[in-house]
């Protein structure tokens, strides 16, 4: 029978032999060189130890989903969602809170539409996307909020369109885009006194050619700016004076023959109408209600569908506007937490001619209120850590046959929410190895996020944004 030798029982004898010939050899001085000889031979012969150890059997492996990273630019950062929803972070503004969000292709390079953001340190912010990465470029240094903010080719002698937006110190910039990612802006117009809330782009004024821009301020106004003026300036006309603060506003599809036509929602409760006539803008249609109003989102349709608007409330309440041939019937879709300000209208559901808007406010809640064959029903598919502004709505992921949502608010976090992969899209196999991270739910409460104002205008803009 062969001798047992016990586990690393071998190893470890020849490296104490070893040892013991290296000191009797020299004798009672014991030298550097010594010990280091000595610790190379017993870690010898550890390893040689373990080499006689058995290794454990092989364990069956089970999945395990990657690691969850954190930081939008370096991966696609996946967050809690609700009902059927997937949600991912676009971009971390540090708690510097982003007022508005636009979805547009800014750059012809880049294949995906690029979300941009006007925050309240007077930047833009304009999100490029690879393969669930959002890569952020900077531009504009106002030093207070933005707000104001559209995409349009207004300006004829560059190649693309730009980037208008403005904000509480009255400033006025285009932002123009470039190849290779490249970006520059540069101030346009000045209104001193005046906060600029809604810009609108195109060929609106039937007294001047080609396309301008619409600028809607507080104190109550509507200017005119043109790329008319010398040697590539903007010249910049006052239109007329509005009673309350226009917070939002959307330019509705044209009618043959007809002026075009801009509807408005406003701080002083008013849903208007306004026809930009030859002889000037002209309101033929108002609606005052005993609250303010926040957003106004257009129904998508084809030439031949009714016009559909839907405005938000700051007491919770969603409200539908049809225009009919005698005016607008208007009829209350949903009442919910107080503060509500972004919505969006788009297809979000399966079945492409389910109506449906997505809200947003000061509650943190993402709800979606879809049109049932037994009424409105309102489902909540994101709960974010801060009040909510503003919702847009974009085609950022082809995956699905839907449209992705994007909202911004108070703490600084562009989100996107989008249906899974494969969703509305019949006969369409997905990945059979696709593990959902395991996420940790969104804190209940965080630390008041940064607010870069001065101070005696903080809680104007609290109350009445």
């Amino acid at each position: 029978m062969a001798a047992t030798v016990p586990p690393g029982g071998g190893g470890f004898a020849f490296a104490r032999g070893l040892v013991s010939l290296a000191l009797a050899g020299l004798g009672a001085t014991l030298t550097l060189a010594a010990l280091v000889l000595a610790f190379v031979l017993i870690s010898s012969a550890v390893a040689s130890a373990a080499g006689d150890i058995d290794p454990a059997p092989d364990e069956p492996e089970t999945p395990v989903a990657p690691p969850v990273p954190t930081d939008p630019r370096l991966g696609e950062v996946p967050l809690p969602a609700e009902n059927g929803w997937t949600a991912s972070l676009a971009l971390d503004n540090q708690r510097v809170g982003v007022w508005s969000v636009r979805v547009a292709q800014v750059f012809d390079e880049f294949g995906t539409p690029e979300i941009i953001g006007a925050d309240d340190r007077g930047r833009i912010q304009i999100l490029v996307s690879y393969s669930g990465k959002w890569t952020p470029r900077a531009t504009v240094h106002d030093g207070l909020w933005l707000g104001g903010l559209a995409y349009g080719w207004v300006d004829p002698r560059f190649p693309r369109g730009e980037i208008y937006t403005g904000g509480l110190m009255g400033n006025l910039y285009q932002v123009v885009t470039h190849s290779q990612g490249m970006v520059d802006s540069r101030l346009i117009a000045q209104l001193p006194g005046r906060e600029i809330n809604v810009i609108l782009t195109g060929d609106l004024d039937p007294r001047t050619e080609g396309q301008e821009l619409l600028v809607f301020t507080k104190p109550g106004g509507l200017y005119r700016v043109t790329p008319t003026g010398p040697h590539g300036t903007f010249e910049t006309t006052f239109l007329m004076p509005i009673r309350g603060r226009v917070r939002d506003a959307v330019v509705l599809p044209p009618r043959k023959d007809r002026a075009t036509q801009i509807a408005t929602v406003a701080r002083d409760g008013v849903f208007g109408v306004l026809s930009m006539e030859k002889d000037g803008p002209k309101w033929i249609y108002t609606r005052r209600l005993p609250m303010g109003r926040g957003r106004i989102a257009l129904r998508p349709g084809g030439e031949n569908d009714p016009i559909v608007l839907f405005t938000t409330l700051d007491d919770g309440r969603v409200l539908r506007h049809e225009r009919l041939k005698t005016g607008w019937k208007t009829a209350t879709i949903y009442a919910g937490p107080q503060g509500l300000r972004g919505i969006a209208a788009g297809r979000f559901h399966e079945d492409p001619d389910a109506e449906s808007v997505a809200v947003y406010g000061y509650s943190g809640k993402v709800q979606l209120i879809t049109k049932t064959k037994d009424g409105w029903k309102a489902e909540t598919i994101f709960r974010a850590v801060d009040k909510g502004h503003w919702v847009t709505r974009g085609e950022l992921d082809g995956r699905n046959g839907t449209d992705e949502i994007v909202v911004s608010g108070f703490g600084g976090r562009v989100i996107l929410l989008s249906r899974p992969a494969g969703f509305a899209l019949p006969g369409v196999t997905t990945d059979p190895d696709d593990i959902p991270p395991e996420l940790e739910p969104e804190p209940e409460k965080v630390e008041k996020p940064e607010r870069v104002e001065p101070p005696a205008k903080l809680e104007e803009k609290d109350s009445g944004s």
